[in-house]
Order: structure tokens, then sequence, then C-alpha cells
């Protein structure tokens, strides 16, 4: 079996080691990014909801930009919300700022009742470019 080729964003291993993950996992010409938050480099959450999401969209751009990818090479987007009719507004207004113009990846919406004390997290699958 090849070993798991790993990817990470410099200065931001707190969360990781925390929790024994990879940021992203690249698989051929595929990137498979774990759900990003809104952590700080300690890994606490930012408890502020605006910027909480803000700092998960830049938080994901720095795993991207590790694995020489952006977000025009994002294909597929989860997001997941604790309270999701009444932060629509809010991610739409962020996810749409990061990802530019159409035309957009896929993206599911799911609400859930608990994200280890965050309220927002994305995954995303991204192409890397060749």
């Amino acid at each position: 079996m090849n070993k798991r080729d790993a990817v990470f964003p410099a200065g931001r291993q707190a969360l990781y080691n925390i929790n024994k993950y990879s940021a992203a996992i690249r698989s051929g010409d595929l990137l498979f990014v774990s759900g990003q938050v809104g952590s700080r480099d300690d890994g606490t959450a930012e408890p502020d909801f605006t910027r909480q999401v803000n700092q998960a969209f830049t938080n994901l751009a720095a795993v991207l930009k590790a694995a020489g990818c952006s977000f025009d090479d994002v294909v597929d987007v989860t997001t997941f919300h604790t309270d999701p009719e009444a932060q629509f507004a809010t991610v739409n207004e962020v996810r749409l700022r990061f990802f530019g113009d159409e035309p957009y990846p896929n993206w599911t919406a799911v609400g859930v009742n608990w994200l280890a004390g965050y309220d927002f997290e994305i995954k995303v699958i991204a192409r890397i470019p060749q």
C-alpha cells in the first residue's frame, strides 16, 4: 500500500496534532481537504461567527495553496452548520467572495448539532493543476 501524501499549511499544526489528522491528502490529481474550521493558529475557535467563517475560508486557502491549488481548482464543497437558517446569509456572502465568478463548484450544506466547539466547517475536493 502506498503511503498517504499528506499536505499541511505552514504554521497551523496545533489542531492537526491535537486531533491526529492531515489537513489534506493528495491522491492522483485530486486533493481531499479535511474540514476546515475557524480556528486560530493555536487551535482555539474564533468566537465571532462572521470572523469564524472568514477564518475557516482563510485556513482552507492556506491548505489549497500548500498543495499548489486555489479556489478555482475546487470542484466539490461540503459545509456544516450548527444553525443553518440563521447562518446561511453570512456563509453565502463569504463563500461567494472566495469562490468568485461562475461556474461555481458543487455545494452541499449540512445542518449538524456538534462541531467540537465551532459553528461552521468546510471541506472540499480540488483538482490539482498539472
